[in-house]
């Protein structure tokens, strides 16, 4: 399997790389400063550059036309303004999805917040919110085959490899290491297409909670 990971340097993609790596898949990890490939080239995947503000629609289709599956964790980080989360939650979002969808993508994956309602827009996070929205319901009318995963409270706590996976569960922590499993068993199952999902840390080995959830 040929999988394009946008946000590949960022704590969730890193994991994820690896662990696709491990598993024996081709992986392309996009980034945005040649610094940053070396980490990617050492695992055994490819790189590309990436710039999720500049490239348009037709860049990245040319850049993600032979994956079969991609996955979107990018993300603006806690530091920056309300423009770059525009910018790259929103529209890099967006791009992405039309990109994909124009190559072919068999399987769009966008890791998203935990609570995307429009009763969730509120607080100092309410920005955030909205743009994870707003492409959340991009991709739900885009005709692509996706999966949408809601992460709870991310942490950099080592994997525990248990997880508990819904519709809708109460609001808790999960290490990014097991977000990136998650995620990874989505892409080994074809039927997960369609769902959506919030996961936190719970009882229920990965592969196992992502097998037996359905919505």
């Amino acid at each position: 399997m040929n999988i394009f990971v946008i946000g590949a340097n960022g704590q969730i993609g890193r994991h994820l790389v690896k662990s696709l790596i491990d598993q024996g898949n081709e992986v392309t990890a996009a980034i945005r400063k040649n610094s940053q490939a070396a980490f990617f080239e050492e695992l055994g995947a490819k790189t590309v550059s990436l710039d999720l503000e500049y490239d348009d629609i037709n860049d990245i289709s040319e850049k993600i036309k032979d994956a079969d599956k991609v996955v979107f964790t990018a993300g603006s980080g806690g530091h920056t303004g309300a423009d770059q989360t525009i910018i790259i939650d929103l529209d890099g979002a967006v791009k992405s999805i039309e990109a994909s969808k124009k190559a072919g993508t068999k399987h769009f994956v966008l890791v998203s917040s935990f609570d995307t309602r429009r009763s969730a827009f509120e607080g100092d996070l309410k920005p955030y919110t909205i743009a994870k929205h707003y492409a959340d319901v991009h991709l739900r009318n885009s005709g692509l085959p996706y999966t949408i995963v809601h992460p709870g409270l991310l942490t950099n706590d080592d994997g525990l490899g248990k997880v508990e996976i819904a519709e809708e569960v109460e609001r808790g922590k999960v290490p990014r290491e097991d977000v990136a499993n998650v995620i990874q068993e989505v892409l080994n199952n074809d039927g997960k297409i369609g769902q959506e999902f919030q996961v936190v840390s719970g009882d229920i080995e990965i592969k196992e909670a992502v097998e037996q959830f359905n919505n």
